[in-house]
């Protein structure tokens, strides 16, 4: 029986290759919608990531209930752990070699995270990947060096960039009725300081959703 199914997947995935390899249409698509994005997309949010110009744009009301989910999940984790008793454990230092190896890579880490998220509007990425690579440098430096994150630092980081994000968006609605309406100048396609408010959103989520991951990473790693 597992050798028939492992055949069947098989066939299922040289089918999908060799229709890829030769090119063999699937049929016209069935909605305009696709083709209004990629043609009017860049002209109408300055956004060359047209990826970009769907999540923070036409239907940026839904990222906000995205980062709403993950702030939720963030604190409804940080409420259970409360309910757990501390107890206090002696942190076995790391060797030096990896001490060492984390905290060279670190600002690094870092430096890419904030690239992603400040180009998200010009390459793949944005503030949620960002966001994740930079806590990923926490979680190195939290098993190289044995250090905890500055727990009310990273609450306060958190608080303001959801403030800053949901103050955009009023300001959309304010001057044009619009939740996250991109009411700045679009610039230059192609350029850093385009795209209106999406690289200032990018900016926000990229710095909530690292302080997020980065207290889950860190109540999850303390020892209840």
């Amino acid at each position: 029986m597992r050798k028939f199914i492992s055949l069947i997947l098989v066939g299922i995935i040289a089918s999908g290759i060799t229709l890829s390899l030769l090119k063999i249409p699937f049929g016209t698509p069935k909605t305009k919608v696709g083709n209004y994005y990629l043609n009017r997309g860049i002209e109408q949010t300055g956004a060359v990531n047209i990826v970009t110009s769907v999540v923070l744009n036409y239907r940026g009301f839904d990222t906000l209930g995205e980062v709403t989910v993950l702030f939720i999940a963030a604190l409804g984790l940080g409420m259970v752990t409360l309910t757990f008793k501390r107890e206090k454990r002696e942190i076995q230092p790391s060797s030096f070699i990896l001490s060492v190896g984390s905290r060279f890579l670190f600002p690094f880490i870092l430096l890419f995270g904030t690239y992603i998220f400040l180009h998200g509007h010009l390459s793949p990425g944005g503030g949620f990947q960002g966001g994740a690579i930079i806590a990923s440098g926490f979680l190195l430096i939290y098993l190289g060096c044995k250090r905890e994150i500055n727990e009310k630092r990273f609450k306060l980081t958190e608080s303001l960039a959801g403030l800053v994000f949901l103050i955009i968006g009023l300001m959309g609605l304010y001057f044009s009725g619009y939740f996250l309406f991109n009411f700045l100048p679009k610039g230059v396609a192609n350029t850093l300081f385009s795209a209106g408010i999406i690289p200032l959103i990018y900016i926000a989520i990229g710095f909530k959703v690292g302080a997020e991951l980065a207290g889950i990473i860190n109540d999850l790693m303390e020892e209840k």
